[in-house]
C-alpha cells in the first residue's frame, strides 16, 4: 500500500493538479483570512472555514477525477490489478494519497489560528473542532469522488459526477423542510452530512457524528473495492 500511496502522490506532483489545488486552496483561504479576520479585527476564523466548506464542494472533484479513471483510461489498471497487492490495498493507497494532499491544504491553515493568537484570545475548543470536521467532510467526499472516478474512465465525467453528488449532499438539509413525509423526514436528517458537521464544528465531538463520516469513507471504499474486483475478473 505504500507503494500506492508513493505513486499517487507522485502523480499529483509530477502534473499540475497538485499544485493548481494546493495553490487555489491557499489563495481563498488566505483572502478570507484577511478579509474576514485580520480587515475586520476579529479574532474568529469561521470566515475561514466556511470557505474551506465551499473549496471541498468544487475542489474534491478535481482532486480525486484521476485517481482511478487516469489508470482506466491508460490502461496501466491492469498492472495494479495483477500485482501482489490486495484490491482493497489499492483503493485504500490512492484514498490516503488524495487525503494527505487535502490534510496538506487544511493543516497549513494553522498558521492563521496562531497568528491570531499573538493578536487576540482564540476559541481553540472551536478551532480544532472545525478543523476535525472539515478534515472529516472532506475525506468523506474524497471516498465518494474516488468511487465515482473507479466506475469511468472520463476524468470529466467523474469530476462532474463527483460534483454533482456533493452538490445534492450540501442541497440536502433544503429538502429536509420542505419533505411532507414524516419518515423520509427522518430518514434525511439522518444521512445529513451537514447536521453531522456542524456539531463537530462547534467542539462537540459526539461518537455518532464521528462514526457517521468514518462510515460514508469504509462503504466507499468497500464500494471502489468491489469496482477493481469486478474488473479484475472480467
Amino acid at each position: 500500500m505504500i507503494a500506492v500511496i508513493r505513486r499517487e502522490l507522485g502523480a499529483y506532483f509530477s502534473s499540475p493538479i497538485g499544485y493548481v489545488y494546493l495553490g487555489v486552496f491557499y489563495l481563498l483561504t488566505g483572502y478570507f483570512f484577511f478579509a474576514g479576520v485580520l480587515f475586520a479585527n476579529s479574532s474568529v476564523m469561521t470566515p475561514v472555514f466556511q470557505v474551506m466548506i465551499n473549496i471541498v464542494m468544487f475542489l474534491t472533484p478535481v482532486l480525486t477525477m484521476r485517481l482511478m479513471s487516469e489508470d482506466r483510461r491508460h490502461r496501466t489498471d491492469q498492472v495494479l490489478l495483477t500485482a501482489p497487492v490486495t484490491l482493497g490495498a489499492i483503493a485504500a493507497g490512492k484514498f490516503l494519497a488524495a487525503a494527505l494532499v487535502y490534510t496538506a491544504g487544511v493543516s497549513m491553515t494553522l498558521v492563521y489560528s496562531i497568528v491570531v493568537e499573538v493578536l487576540a484570545q482564540v476559541n481553540w475548543a472551536m478551532v480544532w473542532g472545525s478543523y476535525i470536521g472539515i478534515l472529516l467532510l472532506g475525506f468523506a467526499f474524497i471516498a465518494i469522488g474516488q468511487f465515482i472516478s473507479s466506475l469511468t474512465e472520463n476524468q470529466a465525467i467523474a469530476a462532474i459526477g463527483c460534483f454533482t453528488v456533493v452538490l445534492a449532499i450540501f442541497l440536502m438539509d433544503a429538502l429536509i423542510d420542505i419533505v411532507p413525509n414524516p419518515l423520509l423526514r427522518t430518514v434525511l436528517q439522518g444521512i445529513s452530512f451537514m447536521r453531522r458537521y456542524t456539531p463537530i464544528t462547534n467542539g462537540i465531538l459526539g461518537i455518532a457524528n464521528l462514526v457517521f463520516f468514518i462510515s460514508v469513507c469504509c462503504i466507499f471504499l468497500f464500494l471502489t473495492t468491489r469496482v477493481l474486483e469486478k474488473r479484475r475478473w472480467s
